[in-house]
């Protein structure tokens, strides 16, 4: 059990022989706790828990109960009067100078006190308490003292103060004390008449300021003895705490000893061992050591056979690893899952760079074209200007005029110097048959034509540099699909769901669109795409198909068919809108021929036409209106001017004609692509009805006019008049039919009416067999009927 500091006493300032007699007081049998300490009673019982409250200041006893206390002591005194000597007369002195005593805490003496002791304090402190009661009650009826009692006390009191430790609280008193205890020296028979002076038995009265400033001290001590009891507190349960510890330590040694203590065996004293020689000793320890080394060899064994094991289950394991298909699986699809990053990585990286050298070559070529449009209006805008001009015979010139028409002079010029040139061409060919303005007239200069082949060659550098870093696996197409063809052999299920077929056209666009860089679709001599090396390779990844090959909507079938579609059309779109020349039929050849490729043989797997084909023959009908309107011009001059065959009149207008027949020629090529009502719409409403059949009617009937006819029929798609249920023709050619009948009845009448059979086979072709056999029958041309029954 855990045990409390001791308690003791501390004064203010005392002498040795109060401590002396406070520490003998509680050893007194009999004496009770008050005689310790009379001063308690008037302090009041201790506060905090045990703690010793400092009472060390003077008290003011007035009256009655300063005397009362007094007796109180003095009747302890005489009722102990065999230990009067040693501690009645101290006691009896604190009580008249209200002395009291100060409890201190000792921390040599805290581990040597029992609970005992601790009894004991308290049991002292309920007596203080219950004396002071008892004084109060008997302050009324006590007696003073006789003064033998008194004299005797006073003799004990001032032996007490005879020790040198001893310091009096008040100078005053101690001075009147000390001069009492000289006069008694001096003259010891005068003690019996002591009784006659005043004993003082209080204090000196204080001052207010005197009381407040001890008061004031008073509190400062007890806060100040209050903290430092707080932390002796501490101390001793830290130190209680480290004695429990060190009991519970020492209990559990002993009961170890106990223990192996109890287990030792009493020798026995009668049994007899048998005598031991060198020789059992080494016989013993040979047999120990051959025990041991067997077992030793056991755990050899043993381990010799667990590392085998450990072998043999690693083998085992890589076995199945390389053997498992899951093991397969999972590695080859995680190099796929690698590869497609990497390429899809570099392809978007390398899409910056295609992209500008595709707009580079578009650009550049589109220079081009708008400089071969922008000089062939100009030149026929300044040549009708000039023909206007030599019409007007009356027209005065002017400086101004002077200036445009030199200007005009030198335009001409250019143009007739390229016409010669072509002329020079076409008969070193052997083309005699040529008509004035059917040709295109796109030659550049000669310093321009070098510059424009000079960018398109630095063009091409950057194309092939652009994947020059990279691997082939990831930027030939052939490599690429073959991937992903051993995919689809090793794993047809897992490829077909998860639409691969959709995949590889997205990832194949950066490819195709560098190949197509250099392609122009607009020449006669660019490549065609079946022959080029992504066509070639889409068509063998598409032919190794393990796919059923019944199945016609075959996912791997419409790779090549989704490739023309999201590539190759759109950038086809691009040449129509900004590039083509509709009165050029090289241009117009070429990109028929393309597009007939791609959307006639290449659209067997497209159920529906995609919005791509849809916007490339929007387009193509939309540039080809343009060209109907701002290209086709064919004047119309007297016949005074035109008579003359070789009349800059006549010549320019032959050559207009000649134009916009090609452009409807040109037009009617797209039969097959483009639908019949809207080329009869172009061609022949836009275009034969309102300029070519004006111009006809401008001219003089005779071989040119009928030649000009018969250009025009053998335009028109033959396709248009196979199955016709009536013998009519179709109604846009009303016009052009009504004009063949018109020549064919002047022709008649003249000298080429020989020419008329030529204008009844016309009529035939476009099945116009009615109007036909009523000109036959109108003029008597019975041997012509021939020709309508052949038909």
């Amino acid at each position: 059990m855990a045990h409390r500091p001791k308690r003791t006493f501390r004064q203010r300032a005392a002498d040795s022989s109060d401590s002396d007699g406070a520490e003998e007081s509680p050893a007194e049998p009999g004496v009770p706790r008050e005689v310790a300490a009379p001063g308690s009673a008037e302090e009041g019982p201790p506060s905090g828990g045990g703690r010793a409250r400092v009472a060390g200041r003077p008290h003011r006893v007035r009256g009655p109960r300063g005397r009362g206390r007094v007796w109180a002591s003095s009747r302890r005194a005489k009722e102990a009067a065999p230990r009067a000597d040693e501690g009645s007369g101290v006691q009896g002195d604190a009580g008249k100078k209200g002395e009291s005593r100060v409890l201190d805490m000792s921390t040599d003496e805290e581990d040597e006190i029992h609970h005992s002791s601790e009894s004991k304090d308290d049991q002292g402190l309920s007596s203080d308490s219950s004396s002071s009661l008892g004084e109060k009650e008997l302050s009324s009826t006590v007696k003073i003292p006789d003064a033998a009692f008194i004299q005797a006390a006073r003799r004990k009191r001032e032996l007490a103060r005879a020790q040198d430790d001893y310091i009096s609280l008040d100078v005053e008193h101690t001075s009147t004390v000390s001069g009492m205890k000289r006069e008694s020296e001096d003259d010891p028979e005068s003690e019996p008449d002591d009784h006659k002076k005043r004993i003082p038995f209080t204090l000196k009265p204080q001052t207010f300021r005197q009381r407040m400033a001890e008061e004031s001290i008073s509190r400062n001590e007890e806060t100040s003895e209050e903290s430092q009891e707080d932390e002796k507190q501490d101390i001793w349960e830290r130190q209680q705490m480290r004695k429990a510890v060190k009991i519970i330590e020492e209990r559990d040694i002993d009961l170890s000893r106990g223990s192996g203590s109890s287990k030792v065996k009493k020798f026995d004293t009668s049994i007899s061992f048998t005598p031991v020689n060198l020789e059992i000793i080494k016989k013993q320890l040979n047999t120990r050591l051959t025990l041991l080394q067997e077992t030793h060899r056991s755990h050899l064994r043993e381990y010799e056979k667990y590392v085998q094991d450990v072998k043999s289950s690693k083998s085992t394991i890589q076995n199945l690893e390389s053997s498992s298909n899951q093991a397969l699986n999972c590695k080859f699809y995680k190099s796929m899952k690698v590869y497609v990053e990497n390429l899809i990585d570099c392809l978007n990286e390398k899409i910056i760079n295609i992209q500008e050298i595709e707009s580079s070559m578009h650009a550049l070529l589109l220079k081009q074209a708008m400089t071969f449009m922008k000089r062939r209006q100009d030149e026929l805008k300044h040549e009708s200007t000039y023909l206007q001009q030599l019409s007007r015979k009356d027209e005065t010139s002017t400086s101004g005029n002077l200036a445009v028409d030199e200007k005009t002079q030198w335009i001409l010029e250019e143009i007739e110097s390229r016409r010669t040139k072509r002329r020079q061409a076409r008969m070193l060919s052997g083309n005699c048959n040529h008509q004035e303005g059917t040709s295109s007239d796109d030659e550049l200069p000669s310093a321009e034509m070098i510059d424009f082949q000079k960018s398109q060659g630095d063009i091409l550098q950057k194309q092939k540099k652009v994947f020059e870093d990279v691997h082939d696996d990831f930027c030939n197409i052939q490599n690429i699909l073959l991937k992903f063809q051993q995919w689809r052999e090793k794993f047809p299920d897992s490829y077909y769901e998860a639409f691969i077929s959709l995949c590889i056209p997205k990832l194949l666009n950066p490819l195709v669109r560098v190949q197509l860089i250099d392609w122009n679709p607009l020449k006669l001599d660019s490549t065609v795409l079946k022959e080029m090396p992504w066509f070639k390779s889409v068509e063998e990844f598409m032919d190794s198909s393990v796919e059923d090959s019944k199945k016609e909507s075959s996912s791997d079938k419409k790779i090549l068919s989704t490739i023309i579609n999201k590539t190759i059309i759109p950038r086809l779109t691009d040449f129509v809108e900004f590039l083509w020349d509709p009165l050029s039929a090289s241009q117009t050849t070429s990109l028929i021929t393309h597009c007939r490729v791609i959307l006639e043989e290449h659209s067997i797997c497209e159920n529906e036409v995609s919005k791509s084909k849809q916007d490339l023959l929007k387009s193509i009908v939309s540039r080809m209106k343009k060209a109907v309107e701002d290209d086709v011009f064919i004047p119309l001059y007297p016949k005074s001017a035109v008579e003359n065959k070789t009349s800059p009149h006549s010549k320019f207008q032959e050559r207009q004609f000649w134009s916009g027949l090609k452009l409807f020629h040109n037009i009617l090529l797209w039969n097959g692509l483009l639908t019949d009502d809207t080329l009869q719409e172009l061609g022949l409403g836009k275009l034969l009805n309102r300029y070519l059949i004006i111009a006809l009617l401008n001219a003089t009937p005779g071989p040119d006019v009928v030649k000009k006819c018969n250009q025009v029929a053998a335009c028109l798609p033959e396709k248009w008049f196979e199955n016709s249920a009536t013998r009519t023709s179709i109604p846009q050619l009303e016009n052009f039919i009504q004009f063949l009948l018109q020549s064919a009845h002047k022709l008649s009448r003249s000298e080429f009416r020989d020419k008329v059979e030529e204008i009844i086979l016309i009529l035939v072709k476009i099945k116009a067999l009615n109007q036909a056999e009523s000109f036959i029958g109108e003029h008597h041309l019975d041997h012509l009927k021939s020709l309508i029954k052949k038909d």
